[in-house]
């Protein structure tokens, strides 16, 4: 297990459930080049036919919010080298540890998956956009230690949650604001400065680069059938280690969480919330069948001890700050949803209110920003009815509010 050196994360830990792979050999820091090729070996160069064949035959997802197959985003890019690679490290959720991880402790794990994808792609075009600053050091000595990664652009971003959307991020590298253009535009079609563009977070080169490395038969030895292989995961609140774990998919989440009911959040700050961990199982095809999917991997499970409607209360209002006002269910809705918790939170009877706004967002905004605030606070309100009910009654539930999710930003000092 080793200690998360982070001032704005104390306590956070980086360990890993059975043998790790993604954090192999991070337990005594940084991954030098010379550490890291004895750990992973070269990874295998192929063609983009042979590589989409092999992220499909073991179903990877991609490790950022919307779980889309890496297969065939990759199938529907072009060879050639107007593409672009783009390495989305924005990390933009307060909660969410685990693309820094990557990013600080095995650096050339990343760059290995971004190089892969490039010379599949046929293209030099490979941008690292990161916000962090222990990040961006790592991954700047990681490009001077390999001469393979001269022409790797490592890009400061530090635009909010929303600009660290996808599709915000290509705009803002083609020299537009950090925003996203509308929910037709995709990066595979029209990315940096207009051309087609793979993009994908920190956690999903370092995949790639893991399979390649193993190859198909390997890779999918652990986890799942449904998601064979290892995910990161950020733990807070009231489990036995708080911080970025690997595990193989197909766990149960009470292994992670503790078992007993209890309010847990699935998925983040556009996740959802659970009456407690029940059968749910850790892979991206049964949490979103289930209703709750997983999206950038934040689990948290709120302890008895701090108020949980103070706790969602403080993030929707976070959630609410950081529209980027291009729409009216971010600069209108989100503020009003934010404040009617705010009322529910002292004892006024706005139940009513807080559920109808939290329903009209889904599906009416730029970007999906509206519908993940909707079903983090849609879902709370479902799963926290006895504690409303006693702050309807007494104006206050009795419990202080401890801040354990947290709404703090992060990577913004160089």
């Amino acid at each position: 297990m080793t200690a998360l050196a982070d001032a704005a994360a104390p306590g956070l830990t980086v360990t890993s459930w059975g043998s790790a792979r993604l954090l192999a050999g991070t337990g005594q820091g940084r991954v030098d080049l010379a550490r890291h090729r004895a750990l992973h070996g070269l990874p295998r160069r192929c063609e983009a036919p042979q590589l989409a064949q092999w992220l499909a035959a073991v179903r990877l997802l991609g490790r950022g919010g919307a779980a889309f197959p890496v297969a065939t985003k990759l199938r529907g890019l072009p060879v050639g080298s107007r593409t672009h690679v783009v390495v989305n490290g924005s990390e933009g959720e307060p909660a969410s540890h685990k693309d820094r991880v990557l990013m600080r402790l095995a650096p050339h794990l990343v760059l290995d998956g971004a190089l892969a994808v490039a010379a599949a792609l046929e293209t030099g075009r490979v941008t690292v956009v990161v916000q962090d600053p222990a990040a961006h050091a790592s991954l700047a000595a990681a490009r001077r230690e390999r001469p393979d990664a001269r022409r790797v652009r490592i890009e400061w971003h530090d635009h909010g949650f929303v600009g660290g959307e996808v599709r915000a991020v290509t705009r803002a590298l083609s020299g537009g604001p950090a925003v996203p253009p509308g929910r037709r535009v995709l990066p595979t079609v029209h990315g940096v400065d207009g051309r087609p563009t793979f993009a994908s977070n920190v956690e999903t080169f370092a995949q790639i680069a893991l399979l390649l490395g193993l190859g198909v038969d390997e890779y999918a030895g652990v986890g799942s059938a449904d998601e064979p292989g290892t995910t990161l995961l950020t733990l807070l609140g009231d489990v036995a280690h708080r911080g970025v774990v690997e595990a193989p998919t197909g766990m149960p989440l009470s292994a992670l969480v503790g078992a007993g009911d209890g309010p847990v959040l699935v998925g983040g700050y556009h996740g959802t919330w659970v009456c407690g961990p029940g059968e749910l199982t850790v892979s991206r095809p049964a949490l979103r069948a289930s209703g709750s999917p997983l999206n950038a991997g934040v689990i948290a499970r709120l302890p008895h001890d701090t108020c949980h409607l103070g706790e969602v209360a403080t993030v929707a209002q976070w959630l609410a700050d950081q529209s980027a006002g291009q729409c009216g269910p971010c600069f209108f809705g989100l503020p009003a949803l934010a404040a009617t918790l705010n009322e529910l939170a002292v004892g006024r009877p706005v139940m009513a209110d807080a559920r109808r706004r939290s329903a009209l967002l889904p599906g009416r905004g730029a970007c999906a920003h509206p519908d993940g605030a909707a079903a983090f606070v849609g879902s709370a309100l479902s799963v926290l009815d006895a504690e409303i009910a006693r702050h309807r009654a007494y104006g206050h539930c009795g419990r202080p509010l401890h801040g354990v999710l947290p709404t703090e930003p992060r990577g913004v000092a160089r």
